[in-house]
C-alpha cells in the first residue's frame, strides 16, 4: 500500500460510468413498468453500488480505507442501453477513482443479475472513469521554472562550522522537485541585522521567493520572525497556519514554531523551523500549493 502520510486532505471528486446493454426491447418495457421479477433494478443497483463504494478497500488490496462524503447515482436509458453514472466525493489524502468505478461495476452486475431471467443476452460494457478532481494533479499554477528563489539558513552553529546544514539542503531539494530555480543559497548567524540585510537585498534584486530556515523557536537567539515582520507589507497568516497544522498532526511540538510568512513588494518571504524534519514537513504542507500565490500576484486571479 502506497505511503500517503505526507499528503494533505483536499476535496476529491471522481465520476465514473458504465453501460448495461439489453438484447430484447421488451426488457425495457418490463423495467419501465416495474415488472422485473426481482424488483426495481435501479433502486437495487443503487443500494448495491453504494455498498460497493464503501467496501472498496476491503476487496481491492492496494486501496486505502477512506471516508465517503457523498455518492450519487444517475441512470439514463438510450436505445437499448442503460447508462450508469456515479459521482463520489471525499475530503482526504487520496482520490476516489477506484471507489467510483467499483460502485458502477457492482451496480451493473446487480442489473445483470436482476435482468438475466428475462433477457439472456445482457451485456456490461465500458466501465470507465469520466473525470476526477482534487489533489496535486488538479492544481493549476504558473510554470515553476519562472520562479526564482533564495534560501537563507539562519544558525549560529551552522555559520560557525560547528554543525552541518541539512534543513537548507532539504528546502533546495524540494524546490528543485517543483522546478523552482534556487538562484542563491547562504548561511548567516542568528543576527537581526544580517537577516534584515539579506531580506532587503533579495527584495531589491527582484527574487520571487525567499525562504529562511531557523530562528523560529523560543530561545533568545531565535529572532528570524522578529527581524522580518517589520519589513513586510502584508502578512499571510494562513501559510504558516497550514504548515503548523500539518506538523501538529505529526508532533505536538509543532505548535511552538513562531514562523511567519508575508510579502514585501513582489517578494514572498517564508520562515521555517531549523530542523531537517520540520522543514520537510512544512515544505510538504505548502508545496506546490503555495505557488498559486504567484499566479494571483501576476494578475491571473483565483480559479
Amino acid at each position: 500500500m502506497n505511503d500517503i502520510t505526507n499528503k494533505i486532505s483536499t476535496l476529491r471528486i471522481a465520476t465514473a460510468t458504465g453501460t448495461v446493454v439489453v438484447s430484447d426491447p421488451q426488457t425495457l418495457v418490463l423495467i419501465s413498468e416495474k415488472r422485473i421479477p426481482k424488483g426495481d433494478i435501479f433502486e437495487s443497483a443503487k443500494a448495491a453500488g453504494l455498498l460497493a463504494v464503501k467496501k472498496t478497500s476491503d476487496v481491492i488490496p492496494d486501496c486505502h480505507p477512506l471516508p465517503i462524503e457523498s455518492a450519487r447515482f444517475r441512470f439514463e436509458i438510450t436505445g437499448n442501453e442503460i447508462h450508469i453514472y456515479l459521482e463520489v466525493k471525499t475530503i482526504y489524502k487520496t482520490g476516489v477513482e477506484v471507489e467510483a468505478m467499483h460502485g458502477v461495476s457492482v451496480a451493473a452486475l446487480t442489473m445483470y443479475d436482476m435482468l438475466k431471467p428475462v433477457d439472456k443476452g445482457i451485456e456490461i460494457r465500458s466501465v470507465k472513469l469520466l473525470e476526477k478532481k482534487g489533489g496535486k494533479s488538479d492544481s493549476k499554477f504558473i510554470p515553476s521554472e519562472s520562479i526564482t528563489a533564495a534560501i537563507v539558513v539562519c544558525s549560529d552553529s551552522v555559520s560557525s562550522g560547528l554543525k552541518k546544514d541539512k534543513a537548507g539542503k532539504a528546502i533546495a531539494r524540494i524546490l528543485g522537485e517543483h522546478k523552482v530555480t534556487v538562484a542563491d543559497f547562504c548561511i548567516i548567524p542568528d543576527e537581526e541585522g544580517e537577516i534584515t540585510e539579506r531580506a532587503e537585498l533579495y527584495c531589491k534584486a527582484g527574487y520571487d521567493l525567499v525562504i529562511f530556515t531557523g530562528g523560529t523557536g523560543l530561545s533568545s537567539r531565535d529572532v528570524t520572525p522578529d527581524a522580518l515582520r517589520p519589513l513586510l507589507d502584508r502578512e499571510l497568516p494562513g501559510v504558516m497556519e497550514a504548515a503548523r497544522n500539518y506538523g501538529q498532526q505529526r508532533t505536538p511540538y509543532a505548535m511552538l514554531s513562531r514562523g511567519i510568512a508575508g510579502v514585501k513588494e513582489n517578494t514572498l518571504f517564508i520562515t521555517l523551523p531549523g530542523s531537517e524534519r520540520s522543514v520537510i514537513e512544512s515544505m510538504q504542507a505548502l508545496f506546490p500549493y503555495l505557488l498559486h500565490a504567484f499566479r494571483v500576484t501576476a494578475g491571473a486571479g483565483h480559479e
